[in-house]
């Protein structure tokens, strides 16, 4: 019997994180990150991220998480670090810039410059990053699976 045809994985359209209030997740994640809504309810909302978004919607019930987080991609990593910090989020311990918001949701924050992640030009001049560049490491890692920019 022949294998099925399987479809293909290209990447995510969003992340859905439970929070206890829209309204304080907003404020919250306010404090840290800029962003734009994508659109908002009364128990839900989406952060755009130009082509893909962050689902935020109320009824967190389960422990905080540990191991299990997503890496969000942000224009500058130290930038994002400093305002943790001055929001006085703890960090969490480890090589890498993870921390937990107020409802238990893990996130690891990752700088555009240094992963081989990247969005189309036309994706990043709507979202008005068009000098966000790659360092050398990112450039191999995206060369050597034929994905190097032009």
């Amino acid at each position: 019997m022949a294998e099925a045809k399987k479809a293909r994985m290209v990447g995510f359209n969003h992340i859905a994180l439970e929070v206890g209030d829209i309204e304080e997740a907003l404020a919250w994640y306010g404090r840290i990150f800029e962003f734009s809504l994508r659109g908002k309810g009364k128990t839900q909302a989406f952060i755009d991220l130009g082509d893909q978004f962050i689902a935020l919607q109320e009824g967190r019930k389960q422990p905080s998480d540990d191991g299990r987080h997503f890496g969000l991609v942000v224009d500058d990593k130290e930038t994002a670090r400093q305002a943790l910090l001055a929001a006085g989020v703890e960090l969490l311990p480890g090589q890498f810039l993870d921390f937990r918001d107020p409802w238990g949701n893990r996130v690891e924050i990752v700088g555009y410059d240094n992963i081989q992640f990247t969005k189309a030009p036309n994706v990043l001049r709507g979202m008005k990053l068009t000098r966000l560049k790659k360092n050398a490491n990112a450039l191999k890692e995206l060369s050597d699976k034929g994905m190097a920019p032009d």
